[in-house]
């Protein structure tokens, strides 16, 4: 497999047409389209589908083209560097649970660099999309928790995956919830009296599975429980139908605000935060900055 060879499947699938491909690539039909069995003969896999019409990708070939180009850019980005010795800028991205002092950790890293400089990415988003972000090299760091419900699970998937787990912090679980809700005035709260309450879960999409909830207790057999995609939506549900969800209880007033509160739940379980980073990539020193700036938070846990 050359690097040739993945420049001409991607080209290939960007134009529906080996001929135009051909053109583009400036070699001959014939050549490109030998180059293109080779490259799925040692691959063991059909990358196009061939018909009268064109071609096609096929399901195997969007996967094996989504490896491919990212091995080209990442060449790219070596060939900038290291041999036309470009000024490319510095690149740092991150993905996370929903958790706003991971946002915040990732503003406090941005302000020590010159944005016209570096181009900085953040994504808050589901579970398994903060894992695939991290293996497939979107982000390099992604923020999530584990515990001794999700331990086992998250650590096969992460072991499969060639990550690591880089625990950062333990912290006790609280109820996030309005001042305005009837339990706020309390000093604990059991799930019990939780129960009565709509339970506020962000949506995992089509990995809804247990092990991949952001809140702790996830099998509790909640009364009322309502999924949602985003940060904002869960602030609003908090007031609107005096719901609550889980957290770790860092609780961020600049950006979330001062109307809400986290209320410490009677349990002795706990979450472990931590990032998850490609087992065989050294950190990059924004990425160590990253994780710097996280662990800062651990000061900043509700007892």
């Amino acid at each position: 497999m050359t690097l040739n060879q993945l420049r001409y499947a991607i080209t290939v699938a960007g134009s529906n047409s080996m001929n135009e491909a051909a053109k583009a690539l400036f070699v001959s039909q014939p050549s490109l389209s030998a180059a293109i069995r080779e490259l799925e003969e040692e691959v063991g896999c059909e990358i196009f589908f061939r018909t009268n019409r064109g071609i096609s990708v096929t399901p195997e070939g969007k996967v094996f083209l989504g490896y491919a180009r990212q091995v080209v850019e990442q060449y790219a980005l070596l060939e900038d560097r290291y041999i036309s010795k470009n000024n490319i800028r510095g690149r740092f991205s991150v993905s996370m649970q929903h958790y706003t002092f991971a946002v915040n950790a990732f503003v406090e890293l941005t302000q020590q660099y010159d944005l016209e400089q570096y181009d900085f990415s953040v994504s808050e988003t589901k579970t398994s999309e903060v894992i695939d972000h991290v293996k497939n090299f979107r982000s390099e760091l992604g923020v999530l928790y584990r515990s001794d419900f999700n331990r086992a699970v998250l650590d096969k998937i992460f072991h499969d995956q060639g990550l690591e787990f880089l625990p950062l912090f333990e912290c006790n679980i609280y109820a996030y919830l309005c001042k305005s809700h009837p339990l706020a005035k309390k000093k604990k709260v059991t799930l019990e009296e939780l129960a009565e309450y709509p339970c506020l879960a962000f949506d995992q999409g089509e990995n809804n599975s247990f092990y991949y909830a952001e809140e702790p207790f996830s099998t509790y057999p909640y009364k009322k429980v309502i999924h949602v995609s985003d940060r904002a939506t869960i602030l609003n549900l908090f007031v609107g139908v005096n719901g609550f969800t889980l957290c770790s209880g860092i609780i961020c007033e600049d950006l979330n605000g001062k109307d809400y509160c986290a209320i410490r739940v009677d349990t002795k379980d706990r979450m472990e935060i931590g990032v998850i980073k490609r087992k065989d990539i050294p950190l990059s020193t924004m990425g160590s900055q990253y994780i710097e700036a996280l662990s800062k938070y651990k000061e900043k846990r509700l007892k």
